[in-house]
């Protein structure tokens, strides 16, 4: 089994690709040793000194650290990651559930609902596929007043280069097709 690795915006994350589906449905984020017991992968991960997050995504695996350097830690990642694979063992836990069953509930006023169907649809059609191919991922939280929130995770969660990647980037994109949109924030 080869993985792949691929460095993200975010030198605290790093994303590794094993060249099969790992989400198949959903994503999971986990920031927290305690909360690692959902994922069989995510323990033997959070078992190596300096992890401090995991994000599984459709068909990568990214990994943020707290301390150390990337060349002692990757060896370590790599071994837990192909160990879990070959042996078969499944991502989740049993009744273990990913991201999108568990999160928040949007809020929005009723008489929003078609601008944010339109921003949930430029979200989806043309931001997330860019982060994730960052190892983060992005989800509309809500909207209120000519403000998107928006809630980032993965390699995007903390990352030095999200606030310009809001402000710049998808403020810009959300403000040209949707011109009531005047700011976006992250929650």
């Amino acid at each position: 089994m080869f993985i792949e690795t691929e460095a993200t915006p975010n030198p605290a994350s790093l994303k590794f690709l094993p060249g099969r589906a790992v989400m198949p449905a959903g994503t999971l984020e986990i920031r927290s040793a305690a909360g690692a017991a959902q994922s069989p992968l995510a323990q033997a991960l959070f078992e190596i000194p300096g992890v401090s997050g995991v994000y599984f995504g459709a068909d990568f695996i990214t990994v943020t650290k707290s301390a150390g350097e990337w060349q002692e830690l990757k060896p370590a990642i790599l071994g837990a990651i192909m160990e879990h694979f070959v042996a078969g063992t499944p991502l989740l836990a049993e009744g273990a559930v990913p991201d999108p069953q568990n999160e928040p509930d949007e809020f929005f006023a009723p008489e929003d609902a078609d601008t944010v169907e339109t921003i949930k649809e430029l979200i989806e059609t043309r931001v997330r596929p860019s982060v994730a191919g960052d190892g983060g991922d992005i989800k509309f939280r809500g909207y209120r007043e000519g403000v998107v929130y928006l809630a980032m995770k993965g390699s995007c969660s903390g990352c030095p280069s999200s606030t310009a990647t809001l402000r710049h980037g998808i403020e810009n994109l959300l403000r040209h097709y949707v011109p009531v949109v005047h700011t976006v924030e992250q929650i």
